[in-house]
């Protein structure tokens, strides 16, 4: 089994930054991909980007530019740079792993495990 722990979520305003992370324990070595999705009240779990385990990365439309998804091997963490964040960024963000090579990457229904999630709120 694989583990996941998101932190790095809180209060920012627009134009702000934040750092995500999430660590990941348990059978690390199944893992072929990592991605964030984030899900607000009342709306579909949305994906926002993803990295292979090589580094291939994917990202949604709505944060190219401005969020990078970065992944360290050697302690088994992914973070998700946000910058220049909108309040319409303001979700709970949520890690997934993927064991399987060959995906997309991009579809919630791809992945395995999944963490708690972090609450990212953006003010206008």
């Amino acid at each position: 089994q694989v583990q996941l722990v998101e932190s790095g979520g809180g209060l920012v305003q627009a134009g702000g930054s934040l750092r995500l992370s999430c660590a990941a324990s348990g059978r690390t070595d199944w893992i072929a991909a990592m991605g964030w999705f984030r899900q607000a009240p009342g709306k579909d779990r949305e994906f926002v980007a993803a990295i292979s385990r090589y580094g291939t990365t994917y990202y949604a439309d709505s944060v190219k530019g401005r969020f990078t998804i970065s992944r360290d091997n050697a302690k088994n963490t992914m973070y998700l740079q946000m910058n220049s964040l909108k309040p319409e960024d303001t979700s709970v963000y949520v890690c997934a792993a993927d064991k399987n090579v060959y995906r997309t990457y991009t579809k919630a229904n791809e992945y395995d495990y999944w963490g708690q999630g972090t609450q990212v709120t953006v003010s206008s």
